[in-house]
């Protein structure tokens, strides 16, 4: 490809269960690598193996991307539409000599399989049916539809530069004659791919390095059909926290459920890059910043490990610094699922409390107890709200119910009752907040009773005068 070619990238996912975060970060870097160059980046979806294909994984696919904000200038395609068009260079290699015929049935391959396994050889398809000058072939079985053998060249090797692994170098004796397409004529995986990435004018392949051994007998495909072979980056595998690979059987959550657990996508998307890729030392950054310096050269080489506690880090360092009335939208969100209806109070109630929050759920959490009744629990009720400190309640009910209510305001009525009282202010700053919020772990009191409604404050603190 000369330098150009505008950056054309795909994300080809198989609808074959949900996504993972795994497989997401195969989508996240082509990207990013469009994105960063003004290319395109495509969504198509390999929906060929009909059995274990659903419009429910399609749908999660489109929802994950979405979500995290991977928008694609076309697609999705899917494969199993293009049938025609797959036929149509089936034919054209059939008449150009690079395809042919095999009748050699299951029974046949798997005995033959069977015998260079016992004679300790690599299983391969043997040519029995491969056409050569002065060969002659076996007699063609009657009633036995054959599959289509793509002719790999034979000696040489096929090489490529991969943008992570470095020069890889295969020979084309490793390969043997890949089928491409089935007794029914329905094309096989590795040839469609080919065929996709010409059409949809590929330029970089930015694929999970599981699709390494795929790539010279792609290669191959690509110079049978005369067309230029794209650029290839084959990632490390994303392994889970037991350093396994990442998969639904290991343990997995789908993309869409850390939207339900209240991470932000921008942070999603900060941590996915640092999971194979960096930028010298930084740990956090934006999405404008990410584009900004990705590129194909600081992809790692070695598998990355996800850590969940890292991820919540992230975000937490993501939501402090977020927007108040933006977050207090996502919050407002989650609070609505809860029957709880926010009010403009919900903004500062997110800049009070985000510092000690890592996602929106936990943030959501504080925030309820402003808009829903609080039940302190009784330990807590037993260890904070004494005797000892019930006039002190009752006198600050009676000054609360009378000053102007802000911040400034309620903390001088603080100031007379501890004075008034001769207490220090956590000996009332703690059972208020048990009473008030539940927890006698807040912070700074007067900034939460200024966000309270004056009338649950008076009716919280209620409950300690009994």
């Amino acid at each position: 490809m000369t330098q150009t070619t505008r950056t054309r990238t795909r994300f080809a996912p198989s609808p074959t269960g949900f996504i993972h975060l795994g497989n997401i970060r195969s989508a996240l870097y082509p990207w990013a690598f469009a994105r960063s160059t003004g290319g395109d980046f495509i969504l198509r979806i390999e929906d060929t193996d009909l059995e274990r294909s659903t419009q429910a994984a399609v749908d999660v696919i489109i929802e994950s991307m979405r979500w995290l904000g991977l928008d694609y200038d076309e697609g999705p395609f899917y494969q199993m539409q293009r049938m025609d068009r797959y036929r149509t260079v089936l034919a054209e290699l059939q008449a150009a000599g690079h395809v042919y015929p095999c009748y050699m049935s299951v029974a046949e391959l798997d005995a033959l399989r069977e015998h260079q396994m016992a004679e300790k050889e690599k299983p391969r398809y043997d040519g029995t049916w491969r056409p050569a000058p002065g060969k002659t072939l076996p007699p063609v079985p009657e009633g036995v539809l054959p599959v289509l053998r793509f002719l790999n060249p034979q000696g040489g090797s096929v090489v490529w530069e991969d943008k992570v692994k470095g020069r890889i170098e295969i020979s084309n004796d490793e390969l043997d004659d890949l089928v491409i397409a089935r007794p029914d004529g329905t094309p096989t995986y590795n040839f469609c791919v080919v065929v996709d990435d010409i059409d949809m004018a590929i330029t970089h392949v930015i694929r999970g390095d599981d699709h390494v051994n795929n790539t010279p007998r792609q290669i191959n495909i690509f110079h049978a059909l005369g067309k230029p072979v794209p650029v290839y980056a084959h990632l490390p595998t994303v392994l889970n926290e037991q350093g396994e690979k990442m998969s639904k059987r290991n343990g997995a959550k789908p993309v869409t459920q850390y939207a339900v657990e209240g991470y932000l996508p921008d942070a999603m998307v900060n941590y996915l890059a640092r999971l194979g890729w960096s930028h010298g030392d930084d740990e956090i950054f934006s999405r404008e910043q990410f584009l900004q310096w990705f590129n194909l050269d600081h992809l790692g080489k070695s598998a990355a490990q996800f850590d969940e506690a890292k991820l919540r880090w992230v975000n937490a360092q993501h939501l402090k610094a977020m927007n108040d009335d933006t977050l207090a939208a996502l919050v407002a969100a989650q609070l609505q699922s809860r029957g709880l209806a926010a009010d403009e109070r919900l903004p500062a109630i997110c800049s009070l409390f985000k510092d000690r929050c890592d996602t929106t759920v936990a943030l959501a959490d504080w925030a309820a107890r402003f808009y829903a009744d609080v039940t302190p629990h009784a330990a807590e009720l037993q260890q904070h709200v004494s005797e000892a400190v019930r006039p002190a309640l009752t006198l600050l009910a009676q000054k609360l119910a009378a000053c102007a209510w802000d911040k400034a305001s309620i903390s001088l009525v603080l100031k007379e009752v501890l004075a008034a009282q001769g207490l220090k202010m956590p000996q009332l700053a703690m059972p208020v907040r048990v009473l008030v919020m539940g927890t006698a772990q807040t912070p700074s009191l007067d900034a939460v009773l200024a966000l309270c409604t004056r009338e649950n404050v008076l009716a919280r603190l209620e409950v300690g005068k009994i």
